[in-house]
């Protein structure tokens, strides 16, 4: 007989049975391996908890809570964690993997399938893999804190039943947007802003819906707009930090201009870009009869301007940098100040903080001081217009003082090399734009003696700066450069040789040094120095000093260009004893680098976009024209290559590179093919031709094709 039908025996409680049974599929679904914090109606929902048992599994809950067997973090249930754990703020990579900067040590990689759905700009808490790989530390999210942003933007990629997919740059071509439809129709490629409902939604799909319409991708004049709502760029300034900006009128005080040393009689020149209106630093350079330069570096006084806690200094820290797209800017500072009266400008009186150093006849340092002055710029040069007067194809009053530069920045590049530091000296592609934002070319602007010399004596007032700072034990905002792991420069000392160049097993600085010494007239040399710099971390800002790896300096710091960057008006500010005792110079630092990460997404994102508009006028011209292309990396699934018509990269998977079957070399990082014998190798020449553009993905797909007869393109293009 069963225990149930003994006489006496109790009957189960059935809301006892129901409450086990609940308890029992709560703990099993959060210790599963995939789970992620939930709230309270989520995880309701992913339970498919019945109506009439919510209140019950609600009370279990709390009493998991109660029992430390859960914990509540921003409104979510998570499992709670060792004490490996970290709080901070995770940058995204466009990729799908992300990296969690740690106050107490390095960053932390925190790989794709263990993002928990965070997005870039979230405030999460991380648990730390205590196992180090030789990488570095390794973690997971194990709970959202704070959302970065209530709103996305996207493109609308096409209409599904009642719904709208939607790419959002943010969040990656993996993880679409599902926008309700409402009555105003939208059609594909529709640019929008959407506000989100639900981050986590049907089969873990962001939830949104629509807030605001931006435009059609095929308009190119609102690209830059709608970049700034994409990366959620503060646009536009509050009418307190504009009357601020006013109140100092058009012109320099006289009262303030005597309290400084008077250097307005010196001839100081500024060399920037074309296009340039914010004009940061001026030059000054003599020599004297023991054969010493004596240097002046001359940088806007914006800290005299811009003071803590005005509404100026708000909106600034906001920034924390102008943002420069193709045609447009938007900057750190309102234009009264940023184009005008910060701007050195040729003729007036500005302003400024000067290094002025003396050298020896080897470009050592002898001595210098540090001071507040007044100049006036006699004159303005573009870099062209300054290598005219250099090359002698121009006169100038000013040409003796440019061939002093040009000398002291040899020496400067020679103490600059002895110390080990890498000098690439790569052109920079410039997409040129019109008012209405319609890509008319791409620019190559040579890395010549004028941009040398001027980054030479920015590198050196930067130092000198950091140096003088740090000797009086202030609290430095330092632009760091870690040294890289032997790990991460495998694929670089791979990829170096596969082009045939020497290093030997074990390669030093010096070999690295050498290597680009080597090749530095040779074709190879942009992707070898692409390849290095894609092995290196990026440069940041830190108050820990731990030195400039890159220019190989122990101390450095960025003084030079407080018009757009606000860790140099920090540096102003300290130099001269106005920074506040209570500034918190470690958040100010993280926040530099981080929303330096975001302008530099931002402005790539345009520019990417720019360089397909003009592949695709070209494309609408002639479909079957055939580009030049040189093979950038290869990897056993494919190989990438730059087309330098429009300086865009792209891939095409092994299947597709030739009707062969082709084995990949790893040492050799090549393809062979079986049949044919021919091979693909890095800094090979080939020749591809356009097949599809998709502007809302930023995609272009190309197809290689066999080299075109000489005779044949010759005649196509005269005709």
């Amino acid at each position: 007989m069963t225990s149930k039908n003994r006489k006496g025996s109790k009957k189960s409680n059935p809301s006892s049975k129901i409450a086990n049974n609940l308890a029992k599929t709560l703990r099993q679904y959060v210790q599963g391996k995939r789970y992620s914090p939930l709230t309270a109606d989520q995880l309701i929902k992913q339970l498919a908890i019945p109506e009439i048992h919510k209140p019950l599994f609600l009370n279990i809950l709390s009493s998991f809570v109660d029992e430390g067997k859960l914990v509540l973090k921003g409104g979510a249930f998570a499992i709670p964690k060792s004490a490996n754990l970290v709080t901070g703020v995770i940058s995204v990579h466009k990729k799908g993997f992300g990296f969690v900067k740690n106050s107490n040590g390095p960053d932390v990689f925190i790989p794709k399938h263990l993002l928990q759905d965070a997005v870039d700009g979230d405030e999460v808490e991380i648990e730390v893999n205590p196992i180090i790989s030789s990488k570095g530390p390794e973690g997971a999210v194990v709970a959202i804190l704070k959302r970065s942003r209530t709103h996305l933007a996207g493109t609308v990629l096409r209409k599904s039943g009642r719904h709208y997919t939607v790419f959002s740059p943010l969040l990656g071509q993996e993880k679409p947007v599902i926008v309700k439809a409402k009555s105003a129709a939208l059609k594909e490629g529709d640019r929008i802003i959407c506000k989100v409902i639900n981050w986590k939604g049907d089969q873990d799909l962001v939830e949104a819906e629509m807030s605001q319409y931006i435009g059609h991708i095929s308009d190119p004049s609102i690209d830059v707009k709608a970049a700034i709502q994409e990366f959620a760029l503060p646009d536009g300034f509050s009418v307190e930090a504009l009357d601020e900006a006013r109140a100092f009128g058009a012109k320099v005080s006289a009262s303030e201009a005597k309290k400084r040393y008077d250097l307005s009689d010196w001839e100081c020149v500024t060399i920037d870009p074309d296009t340039a209106k914010d004009y940061d630093d001026a030059i000054s350079l003599t020599e004297d009869e023991k054969g010493h330069f004596l240097l002046g570096i001359h940088i806007a006084d914006v800290a005299h301007y811009v003071k803590p806690g005005g509404h100026l200094d708000v909106e600034a820290l906001i920034r924390c940098n102008s943002t420069y797209f193709p045609g447009q800017v938007v900057p750190m500072l309102p234009e009264e100040l940023s184009n005008e009266l910060c701007s050195l400008k040729e003729g007036v009186k500005r302003l400024t903080q000067s290094v002025l150093a003396e050298f020896d006849t080897d470009g050592n340092l002898i001595d210098y001081q540090i001071v507040r002055t007044c100049i006036k710029s006699r004159k303005r040069f573009t870099y062209k217009q300054a290598l005219e007067v250099i090359e002698k194809k121009k006169k100038s009053l000013h040409a003796a003082l440019l061939d002093r530069m040009v000398r002291l920045c040899h020496l400067f590049k020679k103490k600059r090399m002895e110390r080990g530091s890498i000098d690439f000296a790569l052109p920079d592609d410039v997409i040129i734009v019109d008012s209405r934002g319609v890509p008319q070319k791409i620019e190559r602007v040579e890395y010549d003696i004028t941009h040398q010399m001027i980054e030479e004596f920015m590198l050196k007032g930067n130092e000198i700066v950091a140096v003088h700072l740090a000797k009086k034990g202030k609290p430095v905002i330092y632009r760091v450069h870690e040294q890289p792991t032997d790990d991460s420069f495998q694929d670089f000392f791979a990829f170096a040789r596969s082009l045939g160049l020497f290093l030997p097993p074990k390669p030093t600085h010096r070999d690295i040094q050498k290597l680009f010494q080597d090749a530095k007239n040779s074709p190879l040399l942009p992707q070898l120095s692409v390849s290095f710099i894609r092995s290196m971390r990026l440069a940041a800002y830190s108050s820990d000093n731990i030195g400039h790896y890159g220019l190989a300096l122990e101390h450095y710091c960025h003084f030079t260009s407080p018009i757009r960057r606000y860790s140099d008006l920090i540096i102003q500010r300290l130099l001269f004893d106005e920074l506040p005792d209570d500034t918190d110079v470690n958040q100010i630092a993280a926040a530099c680098s981080e929303k330096e990460r975001v302008s530099f997404r931002a402005e790539s994102s345009v520019v990417l976009l720019k360089k397909l508009r003009l592949a695709g006028t070209h494309f609408a011209e002639d479909p079957t024209r055939i580009y030049p292309a040189i093979i950038t990396r290869i990897k056993p699934f494919g190989l990438s290559f730059e087309v330098p018509a429009f300086d865009l990269e792209a891939s095409v998977h092994v299947s597709k590179i030739g009707n062969d079957f082709f084995e990949y070399n790893s040492s050799r990082m090549s393809f062979y093919g079986v049949n044919t014998g021919k091979t693909f190798t890095a800094g090979q020449q080939i020749y591809v031709r356009l097949e599809r553009l998709d502007y809302a993905l930023q995609l272009s797909e190309w197809s290689i094709q066999p080299a075109p007869d000489t005779e044949t393109a010759s005649k196509k293009r005269k005709s």
